[in-house]
């Protein structure tokens, strides 16, 4: 582990000249976030190298304040005199930039201390997977949807590994940092020839190699999603239950998320922005938050301004019960923030939401199916129209038709449309998570949504 430890020594020593400069120059106070990664990603098409790309770099992104001005500036050259020339750039930005009462770094005693980085499992230091056996992972997934009969083609089997580093300091005196892996495997698989094709995917991303599904398992489930939709035909137009599967359950929960965010409740964009201490979800259901579990691509020990994360309700039984903070919006809304700051090289800290879990329910998929009686099945979605405002939802959808709690035949190119408010308060989930993901939200039946079809 000595390359790491020397890899997190020379960001530290970045970002603590980063922050010299930046004072020196006539910075009031600064932060400043480095990385340096490396990834490697390919794809393979009929058996061979269809496209590769490596890449390695470090970048570094520096914050001033000059009173309650701010400006960022990055740059990937680490040179000193480089560093120099890119904080006297920052606070000239910053001179000129308008006035903003609510920006500042954190408190001293608000910023974490202590965590032990160890128990997030957030790097895998076994040895980085070569090209040649991302290759194989790759062809190994296309060669499997291709040995299901009903694939005419394979559109692309891709297979990735990167690893990064991140290292945080603020001129308060905070410095802090982690390593970071990831290892994906995707197939997208053809069925059908000429107007009746259809395609479907499926892919595994993980921290751990060891824990990444195998490539023929997610070959041979690619091409069976992809030969189920063929001949699809259209429901009539009505209003029918709607299962969303598990596939893509969590863009629902994504849009309650969305308007949970503290930037679009602070600028009075959100559909809930009214909605604190209101019943947004069934009364049994919770939204919880955990920064800390293990071995999941969302968690940290502190966000992106040095605030020590933490497990919290985002709803509670049914009831919302916070926003999503960063110091900021925060004190925008005359509130405290929930430590979910994120930040790239280029941009402020803003609001973003870490690992999220929706209550689970009793009752599998099948059962729900078979409650639901004759309704839509959604397994994918295209394109979208959300009202951020009002809550108004209407998307592209396609799946299967069920009749009589069992599915009869595939469904294309239908829309779907409710209002979000209305929606998540009938939702009825199953108890088919995927617990590694960084959103666990299981199947979800809805009532009373309007279907249009033919």
């Amino acid at each position: 582990m000595a390359h790491n430890s020397l890899m997190k020594n020379t960001l530290e020593a970045l970002a603590q000249s980063a922050l010299a400069a930046a004072l020196k120059a006539g910075a009031d106070s600064a932060d400043v976030i480095t990385l340096e990664g490396r990834s490697v990603s390919l794809d393979i098409r009929q058996g061979k190298l269809e496209q590769a790309e490596r890449a390695e770099g470090t970048d570094l992104g520096l914050r001033v304040m000059v009173g309650q001005r701010q400006a960022m500036v990055s740059s990937s050259d680490t040179r000193p005199e480089a560093i120099a020339q890119v904080a006297e750039r920052a606070v000239a930005m910053a001179h000129e930039a308008p006035e903003d009462p609510y920006i500042g770094l954190a408190a001293r005693e608000e910023l974490a201390t202590s965590w032990d980085i160890s128990a997030f499992e957030l790097y895998d230091n076994t040895h980085e997977p070569s090209p040649e056996t991302l290759q194989e992972d790759a062809r190994r997934a296309e060669a499997a949807a291709l040995a299901n009969p009903g694939v005419s083609q394979v559109q692309s089997a891709s297979a990735s590994y990167s690893q990064t580093t991140v290292q945080l300091a603020t001129s308060t005196g905070f410095s802090g940092g982690y390593q970071r892996s990831s290892r994906s495997l995707s197939c997208v698989a053809i069925a059908g020839k000429g107007l009746g094709m259809e395609r479907d995917y499926d892919g595994d991303g993980r921290i751990f190699q060891a824990d990444l599904r195998s490539a023929d398992e997610i070959g041979a489930l690619a091409a069976a999603r992809a030969v189920e939709r063929l001949n699809p035909k259209k429901p009539k137009t009505g209003s029918y239950p709607i299962l969303f599967d598990e596939r893509i359950s969590s863009t629902l929960v994504g849009h309650l998320l969305a308007a949970v965010n503290g930037a679009m409740v602070a600028r009075g964009s959100s559909w809930l922005r009214d909605a604190l201490g209101e019943e947004v979800l069934p009364k049994h259901l919770s939204i919880v938050e955990d920064p800390h579990r293990p071995r999941t691509s969302a968690s940290r020990p502190f966000d992106a301004e040095g605030l020590p994360t933490a497990p919290r309700h985002i709803v509670r039984n049914g009831v919302l019960e916070g926003w999503t903070l960063d110091l900021a919006n925060a004190r925008k809304l005359g509130m405290k923030s929930t430590a979910n700051a994120a930040r790239g090289t280029g941009s402020a800290p803003s609001p973003s939401v870490w690992n999220i879990a929706l209550t689970q329910g009793t009752q599998t998929h099948a059962e729900l199916l078979r409650d639901m009686g004759t309704g839509f099945l959604v397994t994918s979605l295209i394109g979208s129209t959300i009202n951020p405002n009002t809550g108004d939802y209407s998307r592209g959808a396609s799946g299967f038709w069920v009749e009589n709690g069992e599915i009869t035949h595939a469904v294309n190119e239908v829309t779907i449309a409710g209002n979000l408010r209305d929606m998540l308060r009938t939702i009825v989930p199953a108890n088919d998570a995927r617990t590694h993901l960084s959103r666990v939200v299981p199947s979800l039946l809805l009532e009373g949504l309007t279907l249009a079809g033919s």
